[in-house]
């Protein structure tokens, strides 16, 4: 694994490169991501930005139209980790370690979220990330969050489990 000691914020992501190019391909690898809607704005090198159009399947009180917090965290978590499997040099599984969200004020019925995230830090086995979920301006957060990725390193096994019937 060959993780950027510092992000290249100006390089091509090299998920792009085994994606073939298509940036949407990495949400097909993400099923919870594309079962409640989310799409990719946009990718850079150590960054990326998902949205979440408003639906009525993502409501967490239906008395007032306002998507459920769990929406907003599943969209921040998988921003960050794109943000992480962006800075690499190589793809690695990764897994997070650690996630806080502060929540800001709850989203508003009918509008898109989105949520902008950024690789700030790597080390060999750690990747720290940042992202703000927002509707119109990032400037008005739905809710900020910081996060520790693990990144796995090539010489660790990973054993399959046996299928269940």
């Amino acid at each position: 694994m060959t993780p950027s000691k510092t992000p290249d914020k100006q390089g091509r992501p090299v998920i792009l490169d085994i994606l073939g190019g298509d940036k949407d391909a990495f949400l097909d690898t993400v099923p919870h991501a594309k079962a409640i809607g989310m799409e990719i704005v946009e990718i850079g090198k150590a960054s990326g930005v998902l949205k979440i159009p408003y639906s009525e399947k993502l409501i967490g009180n239906p008395q007032t139209g306002v998507v459920h917090g769990g929406v907003i965290s599943s969209l921040l978590d998988t921003a960050l980790g794109l943000a992480v499997i962006c800075a690499l040099d190589e793809l690695v599984p990764i897994a997070t370690l650690d996630l806080r969200i502060d929540y800001m004020k709850a989203a508003t019925p009918g509008q898109t979220i989105y949520a902008r995230a950024e690789c700030t830090q790597m080390t060999k086995t750690i990747a720290f990330v940042r992202g703000t979920a927002y509707h119109d301006t990032i400037d008005d957060p739905i809710a900020m969050s910081v996060a520790a990725f693990m990144l796995k390193s090539s010489s660790v096994t990973t054993h399959k489990l046996p299928q269940q019937d």
